[in-house]
């Protein structure tokens, strides 16, 4: 369904500010389609994104470390990392190198979690699947395009 018909909205400054209208509000559906997916967890979408961080690290990585390699840059790491250590999913622990820093690890409650989460990589994928790969390529490359600078 076109933008138009979603928001009830015929008339745009121009087509950039069509697209842009277009990218949040698919932004916001999408987030939506993943919330669901990820109450069934008891997880939130930046905390499940912090667990596959720290597992794809293999180490421990400070809060800092974590935030740089997130996809919402605006989230409160630490307060996240905090949650999830309530879950039992992630420890923390001083830094052996720097005593002003602390150290995240998954854990192995986290670790069983995101396994039995890859099975269902499908069901992730589910709102992606009206694109083809070729269609889903050229979409990396025009907003990998879009965020170049000027």
């Amino acid at each position: 369904m076109s933008i138009e018909k979603v928001i009830n909205q015929t008339k745009f400054r121009n087509e950039h500010h069509k697209m842009s209208t277009n990218l949040i509000y698919t932004y916001n559906w999408m987030m939506e389609q993943y919330k669901k997916f990820f109450e069934k967890a008891d997880l939130t979408p930046q905390q499940y994104n912090i667990l596959r961080i720290l597992r794809g690290a293999g180490h421990a990585l400070s809060t800092l470390q974590i935030r740089q390699r997130m996809l919402d840059k605006m989230s409160d790491t630490s307060r996240i990392v905090d949650r999830l250590m309530k879950k039992g999913l992630a420890e923390k622990a001083i830094s052996k190198s720097d005593r002003r820093l602390v150290d995240v690890t998954i854990s192995d409650k986290g670790l069983a979690l995101l396994d039995k989460l890859d099975a269902y990589t499908d069901e992730i994928d589910s709102p992606l699947t009206t694109l083809s790969e070729a269609e889903a390529r050229i979409m990396n490359d025009l907003l990998d395009k879009l965020r170049r600078p000027a």
